[in-house]
This record gives C-alpha cells, structure tokens and sequence, in this order.
C-alpha cells in the first residue's frame, strides 16, 4: 500500500511539473530554438553550394604534351560543406572565413602515363625550382648553400657520381643544410650515344654511390648536359626515377657576367619553371637576386619534388 501511494505521489508531481507553466516554456522555447537551427543550417548549406559554382578549384591531369612532355597534374580545390557547416554552427554565426577547404587530386597521376622527360611543373601551380647540377668543382658552393639558407629556400641538387665519390663530405653538408638530392650520372656522357649496359652503370652507380655518401637514394635524374633518348628515360624509370630537365638555363658554364646570367633566365621565370645552373661565379653572385625577384613575382620556391607535386600552393600575399 506504501508503495502504491509513493508511485501515485511521484506520478502527480511528475505530472504537475511537466504541466507547469515554466516547464511549458522551456520546452516551447527548446523547440523554437532546434526550428530556427535547422532553418539556419539549411539557408547555410544553400549559401556554401552557391559559394561552391565560383569558388571550387577542378583537378588538373597530368598529361604528355608535345612539346613540354611530361606535365605533372594540379590538384583541386573544393569546399568541404560538412565540416564547413560544423564549423560555423559552434561559432554561432555566418562566417566565409570559417569555410573548409579540401584538397581533390587528379584522376590521372604522371608515374600512371608512360615513361617521359619533365621539363616544368604544372602551368597552375605558382612554384618554381631552383636546380644546380654538380659535377666539378667546390669553389663556389658554400657561397651558394649560404645564400639558400639566408633567403629559406631549398633547391634541387643533381650531383655527378664520380664528384660525390670524390667529396662525399661536400654531398653531406648538402643533405644536412635540407636540400633535396637528385642524379647527374657518374660520369658526366652523353647518355644517348651509350649502350643500354652502360646507361645503366652509369644510373645504378651514381645511385650506390650518393646514398653511400648521404644515405639518400635519389628518385630524380638530370641527364648530363640534357642529351637522352628514350632508352635513357625508360631505364631511369625502371630504377623509380623521373628524368628532369630544364625551364629555363642560366648557361652559367659560359661564365657570363651576373648581369646578363640575370637578364637570360628571367624572361622564362613562370608558374612551374625550373632553373637550371651550376656552382659557378656568376651564379654566386646573381642567385640572391634572382631569388627577390622570384619572391616579388609572388612564387613559391620549393625543390623540384615539391614543384611537381599535385600539391596546391597556397597565394603569397
């Protein structure tokens, strides 16, 4: 009997409360406040697709073009609504700035297409590289690695295998200051009048003998003085590495003044560019200026890994 009255009590007071007036009003209220986000979150997602059609980047293949070759694809740039809509619910407010963005890679990658030399990064992608092949001397090299240092770039550096057999420690100090390491064969041939026997010597021992010298095993292969065929491609690529070219050349072997070094390559410096130069005098003197000017075009400097990712850049302000 006890226990009956307690139930009918705790029933009556159940009921008196959910009945009450304050009770009412907070549920009415709770109900307005779901309504009004669920009407807000819909005008929102309406808002982010509109925003969508102008603001959504498409990817960009990679692709052989007839005359630049290999052309690395460019990764897209979509709004993620989901994460978008998360993001401006918890600030409570509208907000363009509080939009996710999310990488979209390409359909077609540059390692899923036949074996072919690559002399740019995608015309897209606002990054150029700075590539210097190494095959004989040292006078001018710590200069160089200063002025990369100072201005926070890294560049590309193709060492010659019978230079890096010969200064290990100088292949080291390169590694160590950051910068990334690619192949310039081991004897500086023209790789086109070699026989396939000798182009693979000539690849897999350059290959033994940097990653001696710097435990890195390089992926990318700068053909000495740019002569190839495609056997040379194919068999640089049966070893997993790209046969890279050139942009835009310096000719810095030519010893010209800083001055005219400047003016030859600057006319060719664009969206995906690679420089080419060597560790020369006038390339010690006219890099820092090469570099400001590259800096006030508004492009980013990366190795030519980075340049011929799909990976977006972001706008330099």
């Amino acid at each position: 009997m006890k226990r009956l009255l307690a139930v009918l009590c705790f029933t009556f007071l159940l009921y008196s409360v959910m009945t009450s007036e304050p009770v009412n009003s907070y549920i009415a209220s709770r109900k307005k406040d779901q309504e009004t986000l669920q009407t807000q979150t819909v005008q929102w997602e309406a808002k982010i697709k509109e925003l969508a059609r102008t603001k959504n980047v498409p990817p960009v293949d990679a692709r052989i073009d007839p005359i630049w070759k290999g052309i690395p694809g460019y990764n897209g740039l979509v709004i993620d609504e989901e994460a978008s809509i998360k993001r401006m619910l918890h600030a409570g407010k509208w907000d363009e700035s509080l939009i996710v963005y999310r990488e979209v890679e390409p359909s077609v990658q540059i390692d899923q297409l036949s074996p072919a030399p690559i002399y740019r990064g995608n015309p897209a992608k606002p990054m150029v590289s700075i590539m210097i092949n190494v095959a004989w001397g040292n006078e001018y090299l710590d200069s160089i690695l200063k002025t990369l240092e100072k201005e926070n770039v890294k560049a590309t550096f193709f060492l010659d295998g019978s230079w890096t057999k010969k200064y290990p420690d100088e292949a080291k100090k390169i590694v160590q200051s950051g910068h990334e390491i690619g192949s310039h064969a081991y004897s500086h041939p023209n790789m086109s009048k070699l026989s396939l026997t000798r182009i693979e010597q000539e690849i897999t021992k350059t290959n033994a003998v940097i990653t001696e010298a710097t435990g890195i095993t390089p992926t990318l292969f700068a053909p000495p003085s740019g002569d190839f065929d495609q056997r040379v491609v194919n068999m640089a690529a049966r070893y997993h590495l790209k046969t890279i070219l050139w942009t835009a050349d310096t000719v810095d072997w030519r010893k010209p003044s800083p001055e005219i070094w400047f003016r030859t390559v600057v006319p060719k410096i664009n969206n995906g560019a690679l420089i080419l130069m060597h560790p020369t005098s006038p390339t010690a003197e006219a890099l820092p200026r090469l570099i400001q000017y590259i800096k006030e075009k508004k492009l980013a400097l990366g190795t030519v890994s980075e340049t011929l990712s799909t990976r977006r850049v972001p706008p330099i302000e």
